[in-house]
């Protein structure tokens, strides 16, 4: 995958599949610690302990549509590939927590990429589901919740509704600082 957001939006897409009602989305960059690091919690089926350990293999997926099942197995190497971990807790009937730490200055490590777009799927294909999304750079967060969301009117699926989202995750992200 090209950029780090794909993998978000992989992992959210698993998180779905299980039947997660509720999804939390953590995305931290501290170039002080040198490292980026990506959570996803979910309270989704679960895996069994079979499936966890087997998880990480790409020849393995529960999935019916294809033989294989490359995303947390790419995660997983693209993390390893910048000196990070890729870390799975999973029970079943609890959800999951899956975490991906990267090298932050490592020059293998992918660019975060478009999280507006990921986010705007998310929020605007799943508007059922309440997803958090928080993002912290060098001390300071921008959050998003679509419950937050929900209770003031906007609809992320209409078109006032992914307007409004659009500007608020662009807000949110313009006031993260860069470059440090």
């Amino acid at each position: 995958m090209e950029d780090l957001a794909l993998h978000v939006l992989d992992i959210a897409q698993n998180s779905i599949e299980a039947g997660a009602t509720e999804i939390q989305i953590d995305l931290l960059e501290d170039p002080e610690a040198d490292r980026l690091v990506i959570e996803i919690r979910d309270d989704g089926s679960g895996m069994s302990p079979e499936t966890r350990a087997l998880v990480t293999d790409p020849f393995f997926t529960t999935r019916k549509t294809r033989r294989v099942g490359l995303g947390i197995p790419l995660l997983k190497q693209a993390a390893e590939a910048t000196g990070g971990n890729l870390t799975l807790e999973s029970e079943r009937g609890k959800g999951s927590r899956i975490q991906a730490v990267f090298g932050y200055r490592h020059m293998d490590r992918a660019p975060v990429g478009d999280i507006e777009t990921t986010l705007l799927v998310l929020f605007a294909g799943h508007p059922e589901l309440t997803i958090r999304f928080r993002h912290r750079v060098a001390g300071e967060v921008f959050e998003l919740d679509s419950a937050d969301m929900r209770a003031a009117g906007i609809d992320a699926a209409t078109p006032e509704g992914l307007t409004a989202l659009r500007m608020a995750i662009r807000e949110g992200e313009a006031g993260l600082p860069r470059g440090k």
